[in-house]
């Protein structure tokens, strides 16, 4: 099974997709100190962010082991983390 996500540093709460996902499919989470899977809440294109973990509104979104920007709501894991829900903290 070709991996279908990729994990910057083990800190992170959000993942990459590798392909596009497809919303109701189990994708396999490697980093983790135990197995886990997550279960895609909805159509993720390739290349965008994928929440490992439930991120509450205001909470800080980690890749690369660095706070990259804030949730503007409440994301769930396995749902779709994109510019429409995460606030950049880049000025």
């Amino acid at each position: 099974m070709r991996k279908r996500l990729f994990i910057h540093d083990e800190a992170d709460n959000v993942a990459v997709a590798l392909f596009d996902l497809k919303g109701g499919e189990t994708v396999e989470i490697e980093i983790r100190e135990k197995p886990n899977k997550v279960e895609i809440l909805g159509n993720i294109p390739y290349g965008h962010k994928v929440a490992l973990d439930d991120i509450e509104e205001g909470e800080k979104v980690i890749k690369y082991g660095e706070t990259i920007g804030v949730a503007t709501g409440n994301i769930p894991k396995g749902s779709h983390a994109h510019t429409h829900n995460i606030r950049s903290l880049r000025y």
